[in-house]
């Protein structure tokens, strides 16, 4: 059970990257100061996000769903690790 909790946080952490980096590249797109709030100001780049909906959209779900595979995956771990104490 631990392994396969492991994998699904694995794959979650790797598409919240890949799928973070894309709204990361859209906000420079847009402008370098959106480039550089998104990087070093908390919460511009869902201030973008939101702004910029039709086309964020994409990107920004899929990120979500790698979120909710690293929360499923880290709950699957967890209770296989307390499964076999």
């Amino acid at each position: 059970m631990e392994m396969v909790g492991m994998l699904l946080m694995a794959v979650g952490g790797i598409v919240m990257l890949v799928f973070g980096i894309m709204v990361l590249i859209k906000a420079f797109q847009a402008s370098v100061l959106w480039g550089l709030g998104s990087l070093f100001v908390p919460f511009v780049i869902l201030i973008f996000v939101i702004k910029n909906w039709d086309d964020t959209k994409k990107p920004f779900l899929y990120y979500l769903g790698g979120l909710a595979l690293l929360i499923v995956g880290g709950v699957v771990g967890g209770m296989g690790s307390a499964a076999s104490m």
